[in-house]
């Protein structure tokens, strides 16, 4: 029997190799309990983000059914992992957000944001009565002073500022992506970001989309965080198939 094998029974324990097993199995949880991946980069003066979108049961209406979500009108947020767990995490930061903007009169940046968030997922992996949220959430934004933004926070309280990133089933691949567009992606336009994010997720799944079966947000400097329509994501997917012919 391993040496490590009584040292996940709780969260707040370390094994003698210094893991924490709890929260590993959190990271995995989150990458696995959706079957989704989801994708996210950042031009010149735009963030996108797409994630799959998939129905559970045909019985269930399709426009309940969503990853992404808006936190205040300047900041949107992509949530992948377990639903309930991600639904949880959304309405605490919505909480936050609106508490700031009352306490001090202007809206949250999204860094402080993701830092308080992160703060608060670093707290649940130190005692043994909570347990991590089994989801990743990419933050992003678009404000005077900094610009395009991209965080993810993952389950143990971490968070970076990103110029791309990628959570879920296929997070590496799209990573791996990514490294090869890095280089240009500053330069992108608003419509070159929301491809470069699609034809990404469409490498790594190793298929095509309709525009029911993803879901697309954008946020652009002066204009709030925006989930795109069907056409509008169609629109895109036709140019994307052009550009290939």
């Amino acid at each position: 029997m391993s040496r490590d094998s009584n040292y996940d029974h709780h969260i707040s324990i370390f094994s003698p190799n210094g893991r924490l097993y709890q929260v590993e199995y959190a990271f995995k949880a989150a990458a696995s309990a959706s079957g989704l991946t989801s994708v996210a980069c950042r031009g010149k003066d735009t963030v996108a983000m797409v994630t799959q979108k998939k129905v559970p049961e045909r019985l269930i209406d399709p426009a309940s059914v969503s990853n992404v979500f808006t936190i205040i009108p300047k900041i949107g947020c992509l949530m992948t992992g377990h639903s309930p767990d991600c639904k949880a995490l959304v309405s605490r930061m919505r909480y936050e957000a609106n508490d700031f903007q009352y306490k001090y009169g202007y809206p949250i940046p999204v860094k402080s944001l993701a830092g308080r968030i992160a703060d608060i997922a670093q707290v649940n992996t130190q005692k043994a009565s909570f347990r991590p949220l089994a989801c990743t959430a990419m933050l992003i934004s678009c404000d005077d002073e900094s610009g395009p933004s991209l965080y993810k926070i993952d389950p143990a309280g971490h968070y970076l500022p990103f110029k791309a990133t990628a959570s879920g089933s296929k997070e590496q691949e799209a990573s791996n992506y990514f490294e090869k567009k890095v280089e240009d992606m500053g330069g992108y336009t608003e419509d070159e970001v929301v491809r470069c994010a699609i034809m990404c997720l469409g490498s790594v799944l190793g298929s095509d989309f309709r525009g029911s079966e993803i879901e697309v947000a954008t946020v652009t400097k002066g204009r709030n965080f925006k989930k795109l329509t069907e056409e509008e994501t169609e629109r895109h997917l036709n140019d994307i198939a052009e550009m290939d012919a």
